[in-house]
């Protein structure tokens, strides 16, 4: 019988990257606000179409505020706008070479607040989402239709995932195609969803289901798109302690080892 591997041990969640979207976000309609309540000062003639530009602009401004329970509250509304935003100064990022920098920024400043607004009071109903993709392409174990069918062989990510959804009774999904892992999640009702995937992807789940919260985790492409891709497993664990109740059961759980190979 093989030796078990270690577990990975859950740290600090690294520190998130939103400074960008939201200098944009935030940044451009206060800018404007300001110009038009300029112009209403300067402009008698205008006045009251500056001043209503000016209101206009910071109620533009004014969701990139909402935190915790207010924010919670106006999910939907928040994210639909923010992703208006990823995807119209999307363009500008690929043209200046800064694509995966804009969306990945985006992802951060979601997590940042999606951090802060549970920092109190954790999730109770967590799913986690994970692509396809990370499973080693020449492994012929049957994880869409059975998680446990892993050989927990050590080659890919999948394995450690196994195991801490076993300890940890989460509750995962591992899919192909991105309009499943939405059905999935859907037909749970989770009040948080932890996803990992492609920057592309992240950018299109978290405007597809706006009336989730969720906190999402950068998939490395070491081989390029969609073939043997890898997450960082430790920063998934330090998310699910950090955001989610657990539910270890009292007393130690032996996870789960399978012998076998890819």
């Amino acid at each position: 019988m093989k030796e078990p591997r270690a577990l990975p041990l859950p740290g600090p969640l690294p520190e998130e990257r939103g400074a960008l979207f939201l200098w944009v976000r935030r940044g451009l309609p206060l800018a404007a606000s300001v110009l038009a309540f300029a112009g209403a000062t300067f402009h008698n003639a205008g006045r009251g179409w500056w001043l209503l530009a000016g209101v206009g602009f910071l109620a533009v401004a004014w969701p990139s505020f909402l935190r915790g329970e207010a924010l919670l509250r106006n999910q939907t509304t928040v994210r639909r706008q923010d992703g208006l935003w990823a995807y119209a100064f999307r363009p500008l990022a690929r043209w200046l070479g800064l694509e995966d920098a804009w969306i990945l920024s985006y992802c951060g400043h979601n997590n940042q607040r999606v951090r802060q607004a549970l920092g109190h009071q954790r999730a109770k109903r967590a799913l986690i989402l994970l692509p396809h993709c990370v499973q080693l392409a020449r492994c012929k174990a049957g994880i869409l239709d059975d998680l446990q069918a892993c050989y927990d062989c050590g080659l890919c990510p999948v394995g450690d995932y196994l195991n801490l959804v076993l300890a940890n009774h989460w509750e995962g999904r591992i899919t192909n195609r991105s309009h499943k892992a939405y059905r999935e999640a859907r037909e749970y009702r989770p009040d948080l969803v932890v996803a990992v995937s492609c920057t592309d992807r992240l950018l299109k789940g978290l405007t597809k289901m706006p009336e989730i919260p969720c906190y999402v985790i950068p998939l490395a492409l070491p081989h390029g798109m969609c073939v043997d891709t890898d997450f960082n497993v430790p920063h998934l664990l330090a998310a699910m302690e950090t955001l989610v109740e657990p539910r270890r059961p009292s007393g130690e759980v032996q996870a789960l080892r399978r012998a076998g190979i890819a």
